[in-house]
């Protein structure tokens, strides 16, 4: 289908407190991503995939890094009428106050959306992990003659509360909608047995009886002013399930990897996922690539290293070093007789110039597992990390652990010799 009458919007997130301290100075969307990229990359290239040019980002908390990146990394040619405009939280004569939720914040911005080319509206969101040619969804939401159309996945019980789940017909029209259940009596309602809008429905798994929203949305331009008329401020708490009474809402089938990167543990499952073989998401799709921040980096150096189901980015000196199942971020610097598993190395914004007592990157006879080091951190020589499943939360001067898992911020310092 043609989409230059196709608008994306794409929602920068609130505070992000789950995946703090990745977020300490940063929003959502411009959590490093795969070691070289951001979450934001992700949706933005989506887009580019399916030749949607045109595309508003709202954003509101921790924004100068993401407007950086974004401003750095997405400019389209006078030619091509596509755009990647950012809109911040403002105050106007209408409005004084922060977004309030997702349909907030593209309420307040509904002024900005006035091109009369525009037909569709997808609202996406900026920090979810997946590959999605939005041209079918566009295809499937006309062809229905759909005024709304959701983005459905499967998904297990254990899941289910932290979803919108909803019911359909076999036309995959939605009847009901409701977001987060925590009532198991009100849950067991929506217990899905036939998963016949699906294509290759018999390859579901079988655990999964749930229908869950990706938080992914078509809107007709014209349906968006009135399905906001009011002060609901969230799509999957209030705009959807009010709609279904007086729209077409219908359910667009989606049966491939998707992950909501809403919590650390879900964060750094989803990147050391990418150093299998065969990864759930692979970002060495030659037909959809994901695009970021170009840089010119020289290659990684290696010496006397052994390096095992990882993912190592560009830049990097990597000197007598033993690395297992981590992903290592660009420009990182790893010294001799280091041992880095099951780690997430974010790597450096730059090259120290100025050698201070505790280098960036890792130092000389550390061991390192479980860890998630932010950008720019220096762990000094001798240095043991460790960490297990089940540590319970704590908040530390120089370090975190959430999910079991240590963080090691942003800018950090540790000590030579230190041991946690």
């Amino acid at each position: 289908m043609q989409t230059g009458n196709v608008l994306a919007v794409i929602l920068g997130g609130g505070r992000g407190t789950r995946l703090h301290p990745l977020t300490l100075s940063r929003s959502k969307p411009a959590v490093p991503l795969g070691g070289k990229y951001r979450l934001v990359d992700i949706p933005i290239s989506n887009c580019i995939n399916s030749n949607i040019k045109k595309m508003f980002i709202l954003t509101q908390f921790n924004t100068a890094s993401l407007h950086m990146h974004i401003n750095r990394s997405f400019s389209f040619d006078i030619f091509s009428n596509g755009y990647v405009d950012i809109l911040a939280a403002e105050q106007t004569m209408t409005s004084d106050s922060w977004y309030q939720g997702t349909a907030d914040a593209v309420r307040k911005n509904l002024q900005h959306f006035v091109d009369p080319s525009i037909d569709y509206v997808i609202i996406l969101s900026g920090d979810q992990l997946y590959r999605m040619d939005y041209s079918e969804i566009l295809n499937f939401h006309i062809q229905n003659k759909a005024d709304i159309t959701v983005s459905v996945l499967p998904v297990e019980k254990e899941k289910t509360h932290a979803f919108g789940i909803l019911k359909v017909n076999k036309d995959a029209h939605i009847t009901d909608f409701i977001e987060k259940p925590k009532d198991p009596d009100k849950l067991a309602e929506y217990k899905v047995n036939d998963f016949s809008i699906f294509p290759n429905n018999d390859q579901i798994d079988p655990d999964k009886k749930y229908l869950a929203s990706m938080g992914i949305y078509v809107f007709n331009r014209a349906v968006l002013n009135p399905v906001l008329a009011n002060d609901m401020v969230d799509f999957g708490k209030h705009i959807i399930p009010a709609s279904i009474k007086n729209y077409n809402v219908f359910a667009y089938p989606f049966c491939d990897y998707w992950e909501d990167i809403g919590t650390i543990g879900s964060f750094y499952e989803a990147n050391l996922n990418l150093t299998k073989e065969k990864p759930d998401f692979d970002f060495f799709d030659p037909e959809s690539p994901i695009y970021t921040h170009p840089r010119f980096l020289p290659p990684t150096k290696y010496t006397n290293c052994t390096i095992v189901h990882s993912s190592i980015c560009e830049g990097c000196h990597l000197a007598g070093s033993k690395i297992e199942h981590s992903v290592i971020g660009i420009r990182t610097t790893i010294r001799e007789y280091s041992e880095v598993k099951d780690c997430i190395i974010m790597g450096q914004d730059y090259y120290q110039n100025d050698i201070k007592s505790i280098p960036l990157g890792i130092g000389k006879g550390c061991k390192i597992e479980r860890t998630i080091i932010d950008k720019n951190a220096s762990v000094g020589d001798g240095t043991i990390i460790t960490s297990k499943k089940g540590y319970p939360n704590e908040d530390h001067e120089n370090y975190y652990i959430r999910d079991g898992i240590v963080i090691i911020p942003k800018h950090a310092v540790i000590k030579p010799g230190t041991i946690i």
